[in-house]
């Protein structure tokens, strides 16, 4: 710390040091204010809420069962479907709301082409979430 000397001739040398003093008081009467007026700002209104336990409302979107056999031939939801009618009921479930979801079930010698077909059938129509449904392996 510098002290100032009581001698004329030093007074014309800049002094080197920073005066610590006001900063220090400044710094301690900061926190003298933070400690009275940190508790205050905890300070809570205690109220007594009302319980209440309820689930989201999330309606699961129909799905559709379609199975193809090794023919070719197509299941609706269990129950034949002639090839004509895919077309129209894909269409129908299309505008339903929410959009269903196409569970795809093919035979393991089912032509790749009868699937692409069905999928492109779908996708025109705007049946877009398509899952495949497989068998565990039981090995």
């Amino acid at each position: 710390m510098a002290f100032a000397s009581l001698d004329a001739a030093d007074d014309n040398e800049p002094l080197a040091d920073i005066n610590m003093v006001p900063l220090i008081d400044v710094m301690l009467v900061l926190l003298i204010i933070f400690m009275v007026t940190a508790p205050l700002l905890t300070h809570a209104v205690k109220i007594d809420l009302p319980q209440a336990s309820s689930q989201p409302n999330q309606t699961k979107p129909d799905k559709i069962e379609l199975a193809i056999d090794a023919a070719g031939v197509l299941f609706w939801n269990g129950g034949p479907l002639p090839r004509a009618e895919l077309n129209a009921r894909l269409a129908q479930a299309a505008q339903q709301q929410p959009k269903p979801e196409l569970h795809l079930r093919a035979d393991r010698t089912t032509q790749y082409q009868t699937i692409a077909e069905v999928m492109s059938a779908a996708a025109r129509v705007g049946v877009t979430k398509i899952g495949f449904v497989t068998e565990p392996d039981t090995r």
